[in-house]
């Protein structure tokens, strides 16, 4: 069984807690996610099955998409619901106009600083393992890019103001950092009061599956709950190869191309006759000026 499940994680449950639950479901060691969720989010957490999992990095670096709400008036230590309160604000005085004032300066790349409650790693500790200690250790900023933030729905009539948002951006944002930094510029706090993965490069939360579907399909002998590899990284572009070209790459080697409009550089799949995934590889020219498909992973 080799592909990629498309998981809706329950809130409660760990990444890890999840990887094994569908492990031990389908009766598959070789399972793994693509990047983790807090315990407390739910969402889609996209699982590597087999041979796939030599595929994870890939779809670790693209886009991830969230749906959050953040409330104004209140900062929690762990910038979410699920921290202590540190402090509460007045937010009489604050305007929805404000608030659409400061939103396009989180708009692009920004720095980020992790929080405490992270799994980030300092010194070969997790960040929450010290926090859980009550130690707090300095931390270095981060670049994140934030694509875009649209507004879903605003109430601005109760004593801490909430808005719904839906944000684009890249791995490694954190969307309670990003509410606590918004508050704090308003001069009033914030926290992340709700939040759900929506996005992970093409994997969307209308087409995931829950634990109990995929057990269910799982006891009627039902695979449809696995997406297969070339389909999971369907963001790559994609190349077809004949049968004798498929042989060599199966073995590593490389192999001729006809000049044509690939772009130098750029990773994609070359996929066999039946459009089944052989490997992912990297276009280059050799001295004769010729296109050369240098493959990186075989996984035919």
């Amino acid at each position: 069984m080799d592909g990629f499940i498309n998981v809706l994680k329950p809130p409660g449950m760990t990444s890890h807690d999840v990887v094994g639950f569908v492990r031990k479901k389908i009766q598959q060691k070789k399972a793994g996610h693509t990047g983790t969720l807090d315990p407390g989010v739910a969402g889609v957490l996209p699982v590597c099955v087999g041979k796939a999992t030599r595929l994870s990095e890939y779809i670790t670096d693209q886009t991830k998409g969230y749906r959050g709400e953040i409330t104004f008036g209140r900062a929690t230590d762990s910038q979410d619901a699920y921290g202590s309160v540190l402090w509460e604000k007045e937010c009489t005085h604050l305007q929805y106009e404000d608030f659409l004032t400061v939103l396009p300066t989180f708009i692009g790349q920004i720095q980020q600083l992790p929080p405490m409650t992270s799994a980030v790693r300092v010194e070969g500790q997790r960040l929450y393992e010290l926090a859980r200690k009550g130690i707090e250790v300095e931390r270095k900023q981060k670049s994140v890019i934030i694509h875009s933030i649209d507004i879903i729905h605003k109430d601005w009539s109760l004593p801490h103001p909430k808005v719904i948002f839906d944000v684009s951006c890249s791995k490694g944002t954190y969307i309670r950092t990003l509410c606590h930094d918004i508050g704090m510029k308003l001069g009033v706090g914030a926290y992340l009061s709700f939040l759900i993965r929506t996005k992970t490069a093409g994997f969307q939360i209308q087409n995931a599956y829950t634990l109990e579907e995929i057990s269910s399909l799982v006891a009627a002998r039902d695979e449809s709950f696995l997406l297969p590899m070339e389909a999971g990284i369907s963001f790559i572009s994609a190349l077809t190869v004949g049968r004798e070209q498929e042989k060599e790459l199966l073995h590593g080697k490389s192999i001729h191309l006809p000049k044509d409009h690939y772009q130098m550089d750029r990773i994609y799949q070359a996929q066999g006759p039946d459009h089944k995934l052989i490997a992912l590889g990297r276009i280059i020219i050799d001295g004769t000026d010729a296109f050369i498909f240098k493959p990186l992973k075989v996984l035919g």
